[in-house]
């Protein structure tokens, strides 16, 4: 029979839980952030792998010892209201954006790969081949500027005729020479 009452019942202080937490949400958005850049949909095995040991590892630290569903939703509330929070204080300021989002990453200047931000990203030139044919480029001459943004995601820009920039679908960038 299941009782209620104890599956209700918080045993843990919910101070605890929020600092707990609190402390975790943090600890591993930075983890994330500085380690972690890649696409979710582009993650290899190893980064899968990596983000379930991660959750597995760091589930006790945020729990202590709590077994009641109350507690649980204190915990899951507050991983909750920090991430809403970020997102939300990220629309708003930079400094917040810039701990939360990281800045678009140059990988082609000028036609030329910028091989210590591929070597920083340990991505290879079948990587950025492949991201080039995706945007229908087949010469790295053609390339003016190839991001890799925040998200993990690739952008492109290509001299049109005149050698005037343009994006990867033929339309006139709008950034300078």
């Amino acid at each position: 029979m299941v009782d209620i009452g104890h599956l209700f019942a918080i045993d843990t202080s919910p101070w605890e839980l929020i600092v707990r937490g609190s402390v975790i949400y943090w600890f591993l958005l930075l983890v994330f952030r500085f380690i972690l850049r890649r696409d979710p949909g582009a993650l290899g095995i190893a980064d899968l792998l990596f983000v379930v040991i991660v959750a597995d590892a760091s589930q006790n630290g945020m729990s202590g010892s709590y077994d009641t569903v109350s507690e649980a939703i204190v915990l899951v509330g507050t991983l909750v209201a920090w991430n809403y929070a970020l997102d939300w204080a990220g629309a708003r300021w930079k400094p917040i954006r810039w701990l939360t989002e990281p800045r678009p990453l140059l990988l082609v200047d000028q036609g030329r790969i910028v091989a210590r931000n591929m070597r920083k990203e340990f991505l290879t030139r079948d990587d950025l081949d492949s991201e080039l044919r995706l945007a229908g480029i087949d010469d790295l001459a053609k390339v003016r500027k190839a991001y890799m943004e925040g998200d993990g995601k690739f952008s492109v820009l290509t001299y049109g005729d005149g050698r005037r920039p343009e994006t990867h679908d033929g339309r006139t960038a709008g950034i300078d020479s």
